[in-house]
């Protein structure tokens, strides 16, 4: 599968790891089973299709061949964000849905992953999710961790 361009440039810039220890970018191949695109993938769409028998799928996925495909995740929450995939939509198209992991609901941003990333992490993102990083941990330099240095060098 063909991915966004700025999702690209993440990863050659950054690789597996975490964003201001809250927003962990999920990279084909990690070393890390939580940290592998490919792993979560396949365990998202098992989660996802088990929920969907029970709860409403979000707007953005009622039309057909529509799917989400996640790129990132949130430290210690059960959020992840997705992108969402539109059957004939170029991947630089691609949005970003939210969801809270532990509950129903899905926020959608209208930009692609590199600009959602940057907005929460400055502080600009219209989002209900995430001001915690401003309210408690107040960050004045932004840090980037690497899985390696986070999670130790064995992987898995």
């Amino acid at each position: 599968m063909t991915l966004p361009a700025d999702y690209k440039q993440l990863v050659e810039t950054y690789g597996d790891g975490i964003f201001d220890e809250t927003i962990w970018l999920l990279v084909p191949g990690s070393a890390y089973d939580d940290c592998d695109l490919h792993a979560q993938a396949a365990e998202r769409d098992e989660i996802l299709a088990d929920l969907w028998e029970f709860e409403d799928k979000p707007a953005g996925l009622n039309e057909a061949g529509a799917k989400v495909l996640p790129w990132a995740f949130e430290e210690g929450t059960g959020a992840f964000l997705y992108w969402l995939v539109r059957p004939g939509q170029h991947p630089d198209d691609w949005t970003v849905l939210y969801n809270e992991g532990r509950g129903p609901l899905w926020e959608h941003h209208d930009m692609g992953c590199m600009a959602f990333l940057l907005a929460v992490l400055t502080g600009t993102a219209e989002t209900e999710y995430f001001g915690y990083l401003y309210e408690v941990l107040k960050p004045t330099v932004h840090r980037f961790a690497p899985a390696d240095e986070t999670l130790g060098e064995t992987g898995q």
